[in-house]
């Protein structure tokens, strides 16, 4: 088995990066974390890259101001030295361009805190308790040029509890986001992930089940 060279980008402490990293750890995962690349020098997400043995490249967009661009071709040129095959969002905190994502199309995967298309942006917790739903979760999708708007790969879901805040909501979250991500790259390395009319469809029936909606602790009783 050729695994797929994976490269992770993110800003901060990359949580997601490291559940990731844990699951490539298995010589059976279809997929190796060959690289991650951070936009912020200061991201502690770098030192865990570093203690696991992954290669790590910063790429400050701060350098390169208002020119995405520009500092999209030293990311591209980092991508290409490392030979990487896809690429996993993990807290990375930048728009590309669309001629990026173009680039990359179908092979660039983000994991978004909340079922879309609900609650597309920032601040998803809070508005989702603001909104009153029972049911919150998190995605991973393909990246398209529209933010939080691609192809859906997987997702997983979670009660809404009447006592619950934003941090605590966002925690049980959190464990389905390193739930599902490494289960998403999973498929699309093994190449059972293909879209059509703007949907993913995933090859094999445990795959297709697997896919859809996990709730830790089970649904609550009616």
């Amino acid at each position: 088995m050729t695994r797929k060279r994976v490269a992770v980008l993110i800003s901060g402490r990359g949580s997601n990066m490291t559940a990731l990293i844990e699951a490539a750890k298995d010589k059976n995962f279809p997929a190796e974390i060959a690289l991650v690349v951070s936009n912020r020098p200061d991201a502690s997400g770098l030192a865990s890259a570093r203690d696991a043995g992954i290669a790590t490249e910063i790429v400050d967009h701060m350098v390169y101001g208002k020119e995405r661009a520009a500092f999209e071709a030293v990311l591209q040129d980092a991508l290409e030295q490392h030979r990487i095959d896809l690429i996993c969002l993990a807290g990375f905190m930048r728009l590309l361009t669309g001629a990026f994502v173009t680039r990359w199309n179908e092979r660039m995967l983000n994991i978004h805190p909340a079922l879309l298309p609900s609650f597309k942006g920032l601040d998803t917790h809070e508005r989702a308790l603001e909104a009153g739903v029972k049911i919150h979760g998190a995605s991973v999708h393909f990246v398209v040029a529209e933010m939080d708007s691609g192809p859906l790969i997987a997702q997983g879901a979670v009660p809404v509890h009447d006592d619950d805040t934003p941090s605590t909501l966002a925690a049980r979250v959190l464990a389905v986001e390193h739930r599902i991500y490494p289960f998403a790259l999973r498929l699309v390395a093994e190449g059972r992930v293909r879209v059509e009319k703007g949907r993913c469809i995933i090859a094999g029936a445990a795959a297709l089940a697997g896919a859809s909606l996990v709730i830790p602790g089970g649904i609550p009783n009616t």
